[in-house]
């Protein structure tokens, strides 16, 4: 297929799935299209048993889509730098404490805690280097899905800035693991010194690159009285800091999430009629939806790339056990700190646990992984958690708080 009938079978899909889900289903347009994209995979790999044909076309399909390097540059620059243009600014620095804490300390508790537990429960078949690896891929939470969740799901506004800077935050935590567990894998065992070196340098050089190309776009914006140069202008910046950064070997998704925040307080402090506020923010709520559902599509299509074998399936539920029993225990531990450094503060372990979503990221990482490191067993149990947090604890997200919320005023 050439890359613009590629092209039209995605979006034709993420609109028939979209139409269904809404009209019929009732359920958000992304966890109904990837649920029903899931079904349509599976029956094509049941019907390829019957007529070969269709096994071998779309396993031509997903050769030319090239999953991890679509998501990795090609989406998530703009999903991550929309994600956190949109953020509300003054609500995510009250709650600076406990991003932070979540966003570091958790993910690297989280990525400890999993690679032990999967290790356990496998009864030490699955070799521990695979497990670390397993865990620093499947850590951090999501931005792309949590925040797909928390557009539709009434919470708090503070829990809401909690649970989307973390995400936005600990993608470059868990990018630095799991590089770090590769090189360990390869024989070449960094020292806490160089892990370190290569954390602060990578964080830091992606915060600085970030804040200077939103300097000099706000700058430019300032300059210009036309809507859709301004949509440019950031269009630019999400793009071109984000090759930027990956040319300069620095974090890129933590570069997209600065500049994003960035560019919005710097432009916040400008006259209205100066800037195009509101079409620019239409701009990039439409991007930002209209990739999300093609994502989806996407990680759908997905399971006809994985191996459903006894392994895959018992290291899926393995995974999904323990990521969630970590979760909890590493945020309510966590939540506890908050609490004893700044008494009276709220949150909700519940919400930021089982809103803790995991995505195309995780995924896009785990086909990242070499085959002789277990990667046909990780990407199996990392789709099997992704599709389960998707579609089970995002699509039941709205439904539990509201039964709570009655709860609580019926008590």
């Amino acid at each position: 297929m050439t890359i613009l009938e590629i092209l039209s079978l995605l979006f034709a899909v993420a609109a028939v799935f979209g139409l269904v889900s809404t009209r019929w289903l009732k359920l958000p347009i992304t966890i109904g299209t990837m649920l029903l994209t899931v079904l349509a995979s599976v029956t094509l790999i049941l019907i390829s048993t019957w007529v070969p044909a269709i096994q071998q076309w779309a396993a031509a399909l997903l050769r030319q889509i090239n999953f991890g390097t679509l998501v990795l540059e090609g989406m998530l620059p703009l999903l991550l730098f929309a994600g956190a243009f949109l953020l509300d600014l003054d609500q995510l620095l009250r709650e600076k404490l406990t991003v932070s804490l979540l966003s570091i300390a958790g993910t690297g508790v989280c990525f400890f805690l999993v690679a032990l537990l999967m290790q356990f429960i496998s009864g030490a078949r699955l070799p521990w280097i695979q497990c670390l690896i397993f865990g620093a891929l499947i850590s951090p939470t999501d931005p792309i899905a949590v925040l797909e969740m928390l557009r539709r799901v009434g919470i708090p506004k503070r829990i809401e800035a909690q649970l989307a800077g973390e995400s936005l935050f600990n993608d470059g935590i868990g990018a630095v693991l799991f590089i770090t567990m590769l090189e360990v894998a390869a024989g070449r065992a960094p020292t806490p010194w160089r892990v370190a070196g290569i954390f602060l340098a990578k964080a830091g050089g992606g915060i600085l690159v970030g804040l200077v190309a939103a300097w000099f776009t706000s700058h430019l914006m300032r300059r210009v009285d036309a809507y859709h140069v301004d949509i440019l202008l950031t269009i630019a910046l999400a793009f071109g800091g984000y090759a930027l950064a990956e040319f300069l070997h620095v974090s890129a998704p933590l570069e997209a999430v600065i500049a994003g925040i960035a560019l919005r307080q710097l432009n916040r402090r400008q006259p209205h009629e100066r800037i195009a506020h509101n079409s620019v923010d239409g701009f990039w709520t439409v991007i930002d939806e209209v990739q999300n559902s093609v994502l989806f599509v996407l990680l759908g299509l997905q399971v006809m790339a994985i191996t459903l074998d006894r392994v895959t399936i018992f290291s899926g539920l393995a995974a999904i056990l323990s990521v969630n029993a970590v979760r909890f225990v590493t945020v309510a531990a966590l939540l506890a700190l908050v609490r004893l450094l700044q008494p009276g503060h709220r949150s909700s372990v519940f919400v930021l646990t089982w809103g803790g979503l995991r995505g195309g990221l995780s995924i896009a990482l785990a086909l990242s992984v070499p085959e002789a490191l277990g990667r046909s067993w990780i990407l199996g149990a990392t789709y099997v958690v992704v599709v389960f947090s998707i579609v089970t604890q995002g699509a039941s997200m709205n439904w539990i708080l509201h039964r709570r919320t009655r709860n609580q005023l019926q008590v």
